[in-house]
């Protein structure tokens, strides 16, 4: 059984709904033998945006862990593919950077298996046989390959230079989480309506092979609202800006931590500082990262900052708390980054526990469809 601690997030549930919230402050556990799967994909070392998206919740697991239940954590390098890397080395070291990545945030690979998606090839035949049972005007409906591939919906010549890997991206994470019949996967918000689909396809398959094979997948997701560019509160914090002072990595020295924040827009009120993500986005922004590291609700938050007269003292306080949050996965990652033996013991280690699953219950499926 997986169960939370008191510094841990943890997990307010009532498990007959499918999409749940992770709570601050309740103290409950996941059911007996639950199988918790999530990964990230690997664009290289993780930045505050991830770190506050999912894989602090990936932690808590981590550390709540006993031997009745499964994690298995990763990366989506499958899905990284489908939009174009700079090389064949880049994509292979950002690859090692978020393995670094997932140790150095407290991940124990003998409690988790942690491992690369495309060292299981179990994913990519599941992909196929779900991609039989998918509708074209489900996926139309999904709103994230829109919104990678920078198409607008109603032009039908942008729709059709889309590339099909982007669009069936969907169902190959659909598999991904059913191949492993997983009860539980944390996610970020951007994420929820792909594990819809996932339930869709599960239930699609259970109806049409008269089996109850596939469990319907709970959606975890963290309280923390979308973490945003520093320097432009108007979209969420990414690696691919091309303004770097606007991403906070976990491997940033405080100096360099201290610089970004100090450069975050605000505003121009200095009196008090309120969660007010419409009017004041930027100030918002810092309020919902101290949110999210502290495990507090906003109006907490609100409540701790209500003194400050300044935006030097908000600022110096954000820095403070994101300097002491990342100390430690700091210089974890600069421990595994520069041991890329150890890097390659865990990915084989966690491939072949991986796979001895993943083949099983593949077995299992084909044996359904008639194969």
């Amino acid at each position: 059984m997986i169960l939370a601690n008191n510094r841990s997030i943890l997990y307010s549930i009532k498990w007959f709904s499918t999409v749940k919230t992770v709570g601050i402050n309740d103290v409950s556990g996941l059911p007996s033998g639950s199988t918790v799967f999530s990964m990230i994909q690997p664009s290289g070392k993780f930045h505050l945006g991830n770190y506050l998206g999912a894989i602090s919740s990936w932690k808590a697991l981590n550390d709540a862990k006993d031997n009745g239940g499964t994690l298995l954590f990763g990366t989506a390098d499958l899905h990284a593919i489908t939009t174009p890397k700079p090389s064949a080395s880049t994509f292979r070291q950002m690859r090692k950077e978020a393995i670094a990545s997932i140790l150095s945030i407290g991940i124990d690979p003998k409690k988790a298996i942690v491992f690369h998606q495309s060292q299981v090839p179990q994913h990519t035949e599941l992909h196929w046989y779900l991609s039989t049972i998918t509708s074209m005007g489900y996926l139309n409906r999904m709103t994230q390959w829109k919104s990678k591939a920078n198409v607008n919906a109603n032009n039908r010549s942008e729709v059709g230079n889309v590339k099909l890997g982007l669009y069936s991206y969907p169902v190959l994470q659909a598999a991904d989480i059913l191949l492993y019949k997983a009860t539980h996967v944390p996610v970020g918000e951007d994420q929820s309506q792909h594990l819809e689909l996932t339930r869709e396809l599960a239930e699609a398959f259970n109806k049409l092979y008269k089996a109850h094979y596939f469990p319907l997948p709970v959606t975890m997701m963290t309280p923390t609202k979308k973490v945003l560019n520093l320097l432009n509160p108007d979209k969420k914090m990414s690696k691919s800006d091309i303004n770097q002072n606007s991403v906070i990595y976990i491997n940033d020295e405080p100096d360099v931590i201290q610089r970004k924040i100090r450069k975050a827009v605000t505003d121009s009120i200095s009196s008090e500082f309120k969660y007010d993500p419409v009017n004041r986005p930027g100030v918002s922004n810092l309020i919902n990262i101290v949110s999210g590291i502290q495990k507090k609700s906003i109006a907490d938050v609100e409540s701790d900052i209500s003194s400050f007269t300044s935006h030097k003292d908000l600022k110096d306080y954000v820095t403070e708390i994101i300097v002491e949050e990342f100390r430690g996965p700091r210089r974890e990652f600069s421990r595994y980054i520069n041991d890329p033996m150890y890097l390659e013991e865990v990915e084989a280690s966690g491939a072949k526990r991986a796979i001895e699953i993943a083949d099983k219950n593949l077995q299992s499926i084909k044996k359904y469809m008639g194969f």
